[in-house]
């Protein structure tokens, strides 16, 4: 299955990232098929370049995104839907942070 993800580039401390269409099981440094865009946080404001086009052709075709990656996407209004949940809690830490908030 093909996955639209984030690898990252640049130097020590100093983050930016790709985004690259690859099989999911594939290391995330390894050689793309195909790479769409890139991003830098960093930045101010943050730097986003990417082809739409491309995007929606692989998106189209059966390429899932990452849950950042989706998430990102939503918020330049690239795709349309919710965003995903990225973090989830573990039982243990649900029931602490429940007894947390009764006392």
């Amino acid at each position: 299955m093909l996955s639209i993800r984030l690898t990252r580039i640049g130097k020590k401390k100093q983050p930016e990232y790709r985004f690259v269409i690859m099989e999911k099981g594939r290391d995330p440094w390894g050689k793309a098929l195909e790479i769409l865009g890139n991003f830098n946080p960093r930045t101010n404001p943050v730097t986003f370049n990417v082809k739409k086009d491309r995007i929606e052709y692989w998106i189209k075709n059966g390429a899932q995104c990452t849950d950042t990656v989706w998430n990102l996407f939503v918020d330049q209004g690239l795709v349309e839907g919710d965003k995903r949940k990225v973090v989830s809690l573990s039982k243990k830490r649900k029931e602490k942070l429940s007894k947390k908030q009764a006392a």
